[in-house]
Formats: C-alpha cells, sequence, structure tokens
C-alpha cells in the first residue's frame, strides 16, 4: 500500500483523513482523497442545492464547506469539514442534523445510502 503525504498542516483536518483512509468502503476513501485537495479547490455546496437533490431522512456527505445560499425545507443529515454559522442555523431550524464524519462512519461504516454532493 502507497502512503499518500498530505499537504495539510491542519492536524483535526489530517486525523479525520486517516479516519476515512482506513475504512474498507469506497466512499470514504473518495472523501478522503477530496479532503486532501487545496481549500481553494474543495468542494462548498449551498443548502439550495442540497435542499433540490435529496429528500426527507437522507444522509448527506460534502468533502469541503456547507454554505447559507438557499433555503432548507427537509429533515437531513450532514456530514461536512465545514459549516457557516447561517448554514449550521438553517440546518437546525429545519429539524435537520449537523454530525461528524466519525460519527457517520460510526452509523454506517459501509456507507450505504449516503450521498455525495459537491
Amino acid at each position: 500500500m502507497v502512503k499518500r503525504k498530505t499537504k495539510t498542516t491542519n492536524p483535526q483536518l489530517r486525523a479525520e483523513i486517516r479516519l476515512l483512509r482506513k475504512q474498507k468502503a469506497a466512499i470514504w476513501k473518495r472523501v478522503a482523497k477530496d479532503l486532501e485537495k487545496p481549500t481553494r479547490v474543495r468542494r462548498a455546496v449551498n443548502l439550495e442545492r442540497i435542499n433540490r437533490y435529496t429528500k426527507d431522512g437522507d444522509v448527506v456527505v460534502v468533502p469541503g464547506k456547507v454554505l447559507s445560499a438557499g433555503d432548507l425545507n427537509k429533515k437531513i443529515t450532514i456530514a461536512a469539514w465545514q459549516f457557516s454559522e447561517t448554514a449550521k442555523q438553517k440546518i437546525k431550524a429545519a429539524g435537520g442534523e449537523i454530525i461528524t464524519f466519525k460519527q457517520l462512519i460510526d452509523k454506517n461504516p459501509k456507507g450505504t445510502k449516503v450521498k455525495l454532493l459537491g
């Protein structure tokens, strides 16, 4: 197995990437690969897009940042590296849940029925 060197210096991000790489499911390896990218090319997803491509009860992974443009009117679970403060407020107001990658992996190690957006 070839070890890739992570370019980021953020110790929390490096720990998340290591955790994701250790998982067997391909979706977690893909999320780790996307998080290794520089910040300027990492995904940024607006709530409007999340609302458009999901339905009630979905689990969404964003390997980047969730931004607050648009409205969210569905109860969904979102795991992302970062959230804007306004996006957090809107997600909670809609009855949604914000979780970490570790919490999501503990709940769903195989990554089934998880939507990757971005």
